[in-house]
């Protein structure tokens, strides 16, 4: 097996990102183990699709969701694709696979007067966390960014001069996003809260916590949480919706379909089309006002 080259492939040649990398290594290395474990096949190199089917059978009787599924064979394929591209193997038992059906998830986005709400909220503490927390809310619904991008962003990255933000996204390619006005206010009253910390492990980056650490994923959850707790009874509230209603609000607004795209760093059309269907009830009012045969009769 060829797990360590994979590895360096996905990195070096694919450009994926750190998580990328982990994640399809690991579904792999639990591939191999349950091929050696279950079915005493050393080599996962030569395995047959009767296999793969096994082991999604097994997943499944383990009550593993089938969108988790559909990702471990995901990776199994960009294995199976590596060994190809670098001509260890022509092998592709993978090749008549059909993804597993998942329920489409409805993701209802915070509505424009649950947002004024939040920006309403008077910051908790006028402190570095106080004014960390409210600038995050304010920098995921103004910039449409992933949870990911606004934990690795840096400090270089945020330009006053040109008003823009460079944001590294998936695959590490590069884009840039407007920064707002009240935003600018808002970073430099951090930035300089952020210089009386005793410890930076990252000085680089933008955001830390309160000891001076990287951020990391799930304290960015907590604190959208926190934020839309009060004034939102929807069940999720997460940095995902944050960015779903970024993208929505643009388009109830008038925004172009290919402007929202680039903004949010989507690769194709068809993952910012995805939001287009809240936009449903704005379309139902403009479909009644301008439609010809909506007009009343001037019999």
């Amino acid at each position: 097996m060829f797990l360590t080259q994979f590895s360096n492939y996905l990195s070096l040649e694919k450009n994926y990102s750190d998580h990328t990398v982990n994640a399809y290594t690991k579904d792999v290395a639990s591939f191999r183990s349950f091929c050696k474990e279950v079915c005493q096949i050393e080599d996962i190199d030569n395995s047959e699709y009767v296999t793969i089917r096994q082991w999604i059978v097994t997943l499944s009787d383990n009550s593993i969701a089938n969108r988790t599924i559909n990702r471990k064979i995901t990776s199994l394929k960009a294995y199976f694709l590596f060994l190809r591209n670098t001509g260890i193997s022509d092998r592709n038992p993978l090749a008549k696979h059909r993804a597993l059906k998942i329920e489409k998830k409805i993701e209802i986005p915070f509505s424009e007067m649950e947002m004024e709400s939040v920006d309403d909220i008077q910051i908790v503490s006028d402190d570095f966390i106080g004014r960390r927390n409210k600038l995050i809310i304010d920098l995921l619904y103004a910039t449409g960014i992933r949870r990911a991008e606004l934990i690795n962003l840096k400090i270089v990255d945020v330009n006053f001069s040109t008003n823009q933000l460079k944001v590294l996204g998936k695959r590490n390619k590069e884009r840039l996003v407007p920064l707002l006005d009240k935003l600018k206010t808002s970073f430099k009253v951090y930035f300089e809260l952020r210089s009386t910390l005793n410890y930076l492990e990252d000085d680089d980056l933008v955001f830390l916590t309160k000891t001076g650490k990287r951020m990391y994923g799930t304290l960015v959850y907590r604190v959208v949480d926190a934020y839309f707790e009060a004034i939102s009874g929807k069940v999720k509230k997460s940095p995902h919706i944050l960015r779903h209603t970024f993208a929505t609000h643009l388009l109830n607004n008038g925004a172009d379909l290919n402007a929202v795209k680039e903004l949010l760093g989507h690769a194709s059309l068809a993952s910012t089309q995805m939001y287009t269907h809240n936009n449903i009830s704005e379309l139902k009012k403009v479909h009644a006002l301008r439609h010809p045969r909506n007009k009343p009769n001037k019999d």
